[in-house]
């Protein structure tokens, strides 16, 4: 048996989506031990034959998942889904507002056939002017405020991942386990709505307090005026670090540590506010001192002291960490057999990690076993199967 923990263990989920937000709810859902049948358009979900900066969306989000291939336009397509949806716990899905409730697998009429389904709904937009409204990750980054905050003032540049359409899918498991909860006390099931463009304002909503607290407009990130004098990236003789010194006993230790005497013999910037004040006469001695050492040996010298501090690492460099190693990476083999490693969640529960090896699901490569366990005898599944209404190995 598994030694990674398992508290959904015996929930099952339907997952109709695509791309990266509603996979990353399914993906959740798995590695907390849920039974998560992904329904795939016939021939496999567009995502996986993605090119470039999407040719990593499939393996990430969908490890730990069984795949059906349905003609959901099709009425024995749509008869599968809906069998499926009535012996469920929760429904995921991602899809263009109505898109769903067009083939009569809406949330109503779902609930009606199951009341203890929850169906979780990941949008572009909450209820109101924009719910209808086609939405990306990219574009709830540009309207909620994050791709100003990210570039510098005037050069408005999104985040280095998708990470509107992660953070939504978290809100979204969130929801479900609330509704899990819920549902525990009244018997009832309900529907959950995450989106993006809310959850961007949620995490700019830390600028937008800073408006209202000072009057002023929050800076971008790059021309911000920060809470520390010493919070940056520097230039060493190779690799770059950041460092942050964050409190007063830091900025005691961090001069002693790094050999800023002269620094740390000036009482008047002693106080945290003091130096943010002076940060433009501090930086400058800083960055020369710090551009002496390799990164290495800057590490060397923070490690273990309390100090704040990280190398700018490239993703590639991740498979590598020692950190990581230590359990954030599971096994998971490719469509073609190749083995990788990929981050695991994030998440241990009593002492254990979460998520465990994984093979990634073929298209179609669980539907006799699916359609088996809902009681379709032998000759009904290879009928649905030649008819095209469902796509097996």
């Amino acid at each position: 048996m598994s030694q990674n923990p398992t508290p959904l263990a015996g929930i099952r989920v339907i997952e109709f989506t695509h791309m990266v937000m509603g996979p990353a709810v399914g993906h959740i859902l798995a590695s907390l031990g849920a039974e998560v049948i992904r329904i795939e358009p016939i021939g496999g979900d567009a995502t996986r034959r993605l090119l470039g900066s999407g040719s990593g969306y499939f393996p990430m989000y969908n490890r730990g998942k069984q795949s059906i291939c349905l003609d959901l336009k099709s009425a024995d397509g749509v008869g599968v889904a809906r069998d499926l949806v009535a012996g469920a716990d929760i429904l995921v899905e991602n899809f263009r507002p109505g898109a769903l409730d067009r083939m009569g697998l809406s949330y109503e009429a779902m609930a009606q056939a199951n009341p203890r389904l929850i169906y979780c709904s990941e949008k572009g937009f909450l209820p109101g002017p924009y719910e209808n409204r086609t939405a990306l990750d990219e574009v709830a980054q540009m309207m909620g405020g994050l791709a100003y905050m990210t570039g510098p003032p005037g050069r408005p540049l999104r985040a280095g991942s998708s990470v509107i359409d992660v953070t939504g899918a978290m809100f979204g498991v969130i929801g479900i386990l609330a509704a899990l909860e819920e549902r525990h006390r009244t018997g009832r099931g309900q529907k959950v709505v995450a989106s993006l463009f809310e959850t961007t304002a949620y995490l700019v909503g830390q600028h937008m307090a800073q408006f209202a607290v000072t009057g002023k407009p929050a800076a971008p990130m790059p021309a911000r005026i920060s809470a520390w004098a010493i919070y940056d990236v520097f230039e060493t003789q190779d690799l770059p670090v950041f460092i942050g010194v964050v409190s007063d006993s830091l900025w005691e230790k961090f001069c002693a540590l790094l050999g800023f005497d002269e620094l740390w013999a000036d009482e008047s910037i002693r106080a945290n506010n003091q130096r943010v004040l002076a940060r433009d006469r501090i930086l400058p001695i800083v960055r020369e001192k710090v551009a002496g050492f390799t990164r290495a040996e800057i590490i060397a010298r923070l490690e273990g002291t309390g100090i704040p501090f990280a190398p700018v690492s490239k993703p590639e460099e991740l498979f590598d960490d020692p950190q990581l190693a230590a359990g954030g990476l599971e096994t998971v083999f490719l469509d073609d057999g190749r083995e990788t490693k990929l981050p695991t969640m994030p998440l241990e529960m009593a002492g254990k990690r979460t998520g465990g090896e994984n093979h990634l699901p073929r298209p179609g490569r669980d539907a006799r076993e699916v359609l088996s366990a809902l009681g379709y005898d032998d000759g009904r599944i290879e009928e649905l199967i030649g008819a095209g209404a469902v796509g097996a190995l």
